[in-house]
């Protein structure tokens, strides 16, 4: 078989394996990860550019760009792509070439696509001592795409190296974007911007020999050019695709192959890690970490800073090339070393200091016991062993080798009932900033132990609050300053209860927590075991008791009552101390022999129960031990209650506090079966379970978890009521979430309730209004909202002031000094723009991004020309508005006189309208406020009755009730259902009734109520009935009696997505139905693309209705489909339009 040469594949072969990996759920894959995360990724690029250029390598018979949503289809302006294969090259030209537009899946190519039927290349080049590219290929590149096309692409850091080469530069850079099958990528320390992950992928692959064959040929990439030999070697794969692929009772034909995908994307910065090892160490050799799944992930590189000055040239790097960074304390998270990123390895923090109150002169505050000051690289078993000898004990984990990580998120031992959790027991902490890489110190540090430089933060009571308990998401901690205990002894009774079925499972269970552990008192607590072992079920169980009296085995304490007298004398009785209680753990010595000495890896995650003793939990805990892929799976339950529960939810960031026990749901294999099919089966097994029981659960303990999606659903119950608060500390204090791969935390309210853009002229008293308004947020509502007002006007002049030496402060406040500058800086304004024609745009971004963290948004400075219909595109999941301040000339004339005021907001604008004459405007703003009057009273007034309805607990209730579909009615789009609203039980009243209340015309004046067929008639129908005034139809061709007017519609959004049909269809309504001079208000389900109101509109015009006459208010506005620009374009810009809700998808 030696002898006979391999054979690579034909372009046809190819093709056909292509077609097997890629139908069914190997395209789910794709719909669920790749067009997904690829379009998330590009957002931020896209939206920084007009045109985009790509190349892609090796896409196939079709681009995935194609798949994207329509917005982001619509800026690729070039196309390259390299194909090799000589089916795929002709079908991708014809898919992207479709004559017509709507089929289009790039419509806006400027020219033709460029394909390159040969591979991508690239050669050693020993002159240059570098990669270079074999093609003849000088172009540059927003966009570089490697969708699984690096398969036999040797050595792959080569070929991404040469991709960055030929990335664009500038406005900020392109990226280079991977999907790859996770596991053997590796790109020799060049560094990740971005990561992302998909282990679920599963491919499924016909229980055939013929399509094994094609598979297996596919996956090897070759064929034998011997026949005989060939038929020897598929025979041969066949057997190793049967051993490997999984069958499940619903498919019994079909194989299953775990197919985990991974996405890494680079910037030009991919190339500086020589930059940082110059200044901090780096670990020689591999580096053991105690986490399986980390030990199978190759780092671009550790880092092991031995000063904290070398932590901070770290953060600095990171900061400095938009770098994550992942962080070693002691080895347990999965997440601590991570495929192509730089980890910070704080071992060489491993000193523990003691220091008794009083000592050298300190003031421990309120802390008159020993404190201990724990370094970040220190494991549990260090410190324990350290103040035990002194007498003391911190309440720590249940484990000698986990660090800094478990303490700073919860830290669950056998003290929890009696001294709390170990983040409990902080009291100040060192951390380096990842915003700033300033050295800060927070709470109760002593001076000896504060680093030179290091400052207290003004935030420092947030910051300590999120320490304890979410810690390893704000910053790099240095060391932690634990307060102390008395250090006990502990007496451990330990029993197996063997268990003959279910029935006696849960009836054991049961008892357990019923008749033993609830009667403990609070210095004792019990763990329970559920577990097989020797092919029967088993009910392990620990007591211990803590005592600072001497004990000692010779003399045991009587059992305890209850367990006496329901189980007997124990199996095991040890009085031990701090140190000794770590070997004690059941599942060290007892269980499968023991899990020590590095025999297994394990995979854990923790829920947190109460009544474990009740049927529907007990059921499900058993149940779950019955479905264990692996004889040593287990499930190990930690008793709470206690001190856990004496500290209310919100004292620090800990939210779980209300449970009984801890169950930590265990995954076991050997260790020699790290990465295979066992450890993956363990792994799903774990989430599996924890996915039943979450239901049941209080809460997750976030110690465990990090960016695996996966892990998504017990992030969102890891924090209680504290997540809010968490996420806008995230965003303050980690803005660009260079702590990536800690427990994840929500997005800071990004979607936003609103966005106010205050507009009008010079004087009308803007600033003043907006300042008002803000008062009105923040007072009269009944949530806890933050408002904010930002003048989008200082950012050119702090261009202006670092262009010319303007003095950047008296621009900002002096008003007089203001106006001696305003000619030149209305030129330096105007040269910017026409240099920069998305200066607008990029203005009203950096604002949005300033002002992330807040609730309400007022901006001021905005020019005049209709802001929400060029800008909402860019906010598209939050309500924008324009509130037009007007006053008479007199009165703005008295203001210019009097004081100074909001006569900076003529940068963005070059008008002479008169403020009190709204007809000069070519468009209508949302709300119109006459300022003439003194005083804030009218102001007030005005937010009352227009401003704080749009954040009324009632639109987020309707919001809730609009069900989310992504890849419907085709992948890359994600579906909104609104008119799925009327089917939720109230849905429909709740609907019309904020229809009628938020409509910001007078309904006194309106004469009918008017709809187009469709979703939209469900809801103006009950809207007409409401107010009692008549419903004008407007239906499709043939639907309605003559006499009729007509015009053309063409297909909505959605279903030009769902259909294959692009002819357009006629709409007509009655002639005599409406006249001109009626006033009419039209209702529609939701605003897209604003063909369908357009056609209306244009209908209306044909009866003769004025637009002055005629009002617009739809349930749901998509605004990134650009709707309101397209109308205003087509010459209805001064039809007054409003939405209840917005939503960035389809």
């Amino acid at each position: 078989m030696a002898s006979s040469p391999k054979q690579p594949l034909s372009d046809s072969q190819y093709s056909a394996g292509f077609d097997i990996l890629v139908r069914g759920s190997g395209w789910k894959t794709y719909q669920d990860f790749i067009i997904p995360q690829l379009s998330q990724l590009l957002v931020p690029l896209f939206n920084s550019r007009i045109h985009v250029s790509v190349l892609e390598i090796g896409p196939g018979p079709k681009s995935l760009l194609g798949y994207l949503p329509g917005a982001l289809r619509r800026k690729v302006r070039t196309y390259t792509a390299f194909e090799p294969n000589g089916l795929f090259d002709t079908k991708l030209e014809e898919w992207l070439c479709s004559a017509s537009e709507t089929e289009s899946p790039l419509p806006c190519l400027e020219n033709p696509p460029i394909i390159h039927r040969i591979p991508f290349v690239v050669e050693y080049s020993v002159e240059s001592g570098t990669y270079i590219g074999t093609t003849d290929n000088d172009d540059k590149y927003d966009i570089i795409l490697f969708c699984h096309s690096m398969y036999g692409m040797n050595p792959k850091h080569s070929f991404i190296e040469r991709a960055l080469e030929m990335l664009i530069e500038r406005p900020r850079g392109g990226i280079v974007v991977v999907f790859h099958r996770d596991g053997d990528l590796h790109f020799n320390g060049l560094v990740c911007h971005q990561t992302a992950s998909f282990p679920t992928g599963v491919v499924s692959v016909a229980d055939d020999d013929e399509v094994l064959d094609c598979f297996a040929s596919f996956v090897a990439g070759f064929v034998m050019q011997d026949v005989d030999v060939d038929k020897a070697i598929r025979v041969d794969w066949r057997k190793v695709c049967r051993a490997l692929g999984r069958c499940e009772k619903a498919h019994p034909d079909q194989l299953l192959f775990s197919s985990p995908n991974v996405m890494m994307s680079f910037t030009r910065h991919a190339i500086t890690l020589p930059e940082l090892s110059a200044q901090v160490p780096l670990v020689k050799g591999d580096k053991t970490v105690k986490n399986g799944g980390a030990r199978l992930h190759r780092p671009a590189s550790i880092i092991r800073p031995t000063e904290v000055r070398q932590v901070q040239q770290c953060v600095r790097w990171a900061l400095k090339h938009e770098f994550a960074l992942a962080i070693i304390g002691g080895g347990h998270s999965g997440h601590c070393l991570w495929p192509n990123v730089v980890s910070v390895d704080m071992g060489a923090f491993d000193q523990v200091h003691i220091l008794t109150a009083g000592e050298d002169g300190e003031d421990f505050g309120s802390n008159s016991g020993s404190l201990v000051v724990a370094e970040a690289g220190c494991r549990t078993g260090d410190v324990v062993r350290k103040t035990m000898a002194a007498g003391i004990t911190v309440p720590l984990g249940a484990r000698p080798s986990v660090g800094a990580g478990l303490w700073l998120q919860g830290g669950i031992g056998h003290l929890v009932r009696l001294y709390g959790l170990a983040c409990d027991a902080i009291v100040g902490a060192v951390i380096v900033s990842v915003d700033s890489s300033q050295v800060l110190y927070v709470g109760c540090v002593p001076s000896q132990y504060r680093p030179a430089g290091a400052v207290r933060p003004e935030n420092e009571s947030d910051l300590l609050w999120a320490m304890k308990g979410a810690g390893t998401n704000f910053g790099i901690v240095v060391s932690v300053t634990f307060k102390s205990y008395a250090a006990p002894t502990y007496l451990t009774r330990s029993w197996v209860v063997p268990l003959s079925d279910n029935l006696e499972a849960r009836l054991r269970l049961s008892e357990f927590d019923r008749l033993i552990a609830s009667e403990l008192p609070r210095n004792v607590s019990a763990d329970a075991y559920l577990y097989w072992d020797a092919g029967h079920l088993h009910l392990g169980v620990t007591i211990f008791e803590p005592s600072t009296t001497r004990l000692t085995s010779a003399k045991p304490r009587p059992t305890p009552a209850p367990v006496g007298a329901i189980w007997g004398l124990q199996d095991e009785f040890k009085a031990v101390d701090g140190v000794g209680l770590f070997e004690t753990e059941m599942y060290m010595s007892g269980m499968h022999g023991g899990h020590g000495d590095g025999k297994t890896s394990s995979f854990k995650r923790c829920l947190f129960l109460k009544h474990i003793g009740e049927a529907n939990v007990v059921d499900r805990l058993v149940a779950a031990v019955e479905t264990r892929p692996s004889p040593l799976c287990y499930l190990h339950l930690l008793q709470g209650g206690g001190a856990v529960g004496d500290v209310e939810a919100n004292t620090t960031a800990f939210g779980c506090r209300d449970w009984d026990f801890a169950c930590v749901i265990t995954g076991v294999w050997p260790r020699d079966q790290d990465g295979t099919e066992a450890a993956r089966s363990a792994v799903c097994w774990v989430y599996n379970v924890a996915g039943g029981l979450l239901s049941l659960s209080s809460g997750a303990y976030g110690a465990d978890l990090g960016p695996d999606p996966r892990d998504a659903a017990l992030a969102a119950k890891a924090f209680g009521p504290n997540r809010p608060r968490l996420a806008r500390l995230k965003y303050s204090l980690d803005p660009g979430n260079m702590l990536v791969y800690a427990c994840p935390l929500p997005k800071a309210p990004m979607e936003r309730k609103l966005t106010i853009l205050v507009t009008g002229e010079s004087c009308a008293g803007k600033d003043y209004c907006a300042d008002v308004w803000v008062s009105m947020f923040t007072r009269c509502t009944h949530k806890s909202l933050t408002a904010r007002v930002v003048s989008i006007s200082d950012a050119i002049k702090r261009e202006y002031a670092a262009a010319t030496g303007a003095n950047l402060s008296r621009l900002l406040w002096d008003r007089a000094y203001k106006e001696q500058h305003r000619p030149a800086l209305t030129a330096f304004f105007q040269a910017q723009a026409q240099q920069r024609p998305q200066l607008l745009e990029e203005h009203f971004l950096n604002v949005i991004y300033s002002a992330i963290d807040v609730d309400v948004l007022l901006i001021t400075g905005m020019r005049d020309e209709a802001p929400v219909a060029t800008l909402s595109h860019l906010v598209p999941d939050s309500k924008l508005l324009e509130v037009h301040v007007q006053a008479s000339d007199l009165t703005r004339r008295i203001r210019r006189g009097c004081h100074g005021g909001d006569g900076d907001d003529g940068d963005h604008k070059d008008s002479n309208n008169s403020g009190s004459n709204l007809t000069a405007l070519d468009h209508r703003p949302s709300l119109t406020f006459n300022n003439d009057t003194i005083g804030h009273e009218m102001a007030e007034r005005f937010a009352e009755h227009y401003l704080l309805p749009f954040i009324h607990e009632d639109l987020q209730r309707l919001a809730n009730m609009v069900r989310r579909l992504p890849g419907f009615p085709r992948p890359g789009t994600e579906f909104r259902h609104v008119l799925g609203i009327s089917q939720q039980p109230g849905g429909l009243a709740l609907c019309t009734s904020l229809l009628q209340t938020h409509f910001t015309g007078d309904w006194a004046k309106a004469d009918a109520v008017v709809c187009c067929d469709g979703g939209g008639s469900v809801y103006a129908s009950a809207l007409a009935s409401r107010i009692d005034i008549p419903l004008v139809l407007i239906r499709e061709a043939g639907k309605l009696p003559p006499p009729i007017i007509s015009v053309i519609k063409p297909l909505s959004y959605i279903s030009s997505l769902a259909s294959n049909d692009s002819r357009e269809k006629r709409i007509e309504m009655e002639r005599d139905v409406v006249h001109r001079g009626t006033s009419v208000v039209v209702v529609d389900d939701v605003l897209s693309t604003g063909e369908t109101l357009c056609a209306v509109l244009r209908l209306l015009d044909e009866a003769g209705i004025d637009v002055e006459d005629i009002s617009i208010i739809v349930v749901a506005e998509f605004p990134v489909h650009r709707g309101r620009e397209l109308m205003r374009q087509r010459g209805f810009g001064r039809i007054n339009i409003q939405s209840l809700l917005v939503f960035g998808g389809a």
